[in-house]
C-alpha cells in the first residue's frame, strides 16, 4: 500500500468532514409548540426564543416551561439527525469516531 496515497486520501476525507461540518454550523434549526418557537445554529446555539403570547394564560407558566423544553429538544435532535445524515458515512468508515 502506497503510504503517500494513503495520506493524501486521510487529508482529503479530513478537508470533507470539515467543509460538511461547517455548513452543518452555518445552518439553522427551528422548532415549534403551541406556545413558543426556537432556533439554534447548527453547533447547538439557542438563537433565539418566541413565546407566542396570545396563546398564553397567566396559569399556564408550567405549561410553557414544558414547551419550552420540548421544542429546545426537538431542535437539538435536528441538529443530530443533519449531522448523521452529513457525517454518517465518515463514522462508519472511522469506527464512530464522528
Amino acid at each position: 500500500m502506497n503510504m503517500q496515497k494513503l495520506m493524501a486520501q486521510a487529508q482529503q476525507m479530513q478537508k470533507s468532514i470539515n467543509q460538511k461540518k461547517e455548513k452543518i454550523e452555518a445552518m439553522e434549526f427551528s422548532e415549534s409548540t403551541e406556545l413558543i418557537d426556537v432556533t439554534f445554529t447548527g453547533d447547538k446555539k439557542l438563537k433565539s426564543v418566541k413565546i407566542k403570547a396570545e396563546s398564553l394564560d397567566k396559569d399556564d407558566m408550567e405549561v410553557l416551561e414544558d414547551m419550552i423544553t420540548l421544542a429546545v429538544n426537538k431542535a437539538i435532535n435536528k441538529i443530530d439527525e443533519e449531522f448523521e445524515k452529513e457525517m454518517g458515512a465518515y463514522g462508519q468508515s472511522l469506527n464512530g469516531l464522528f
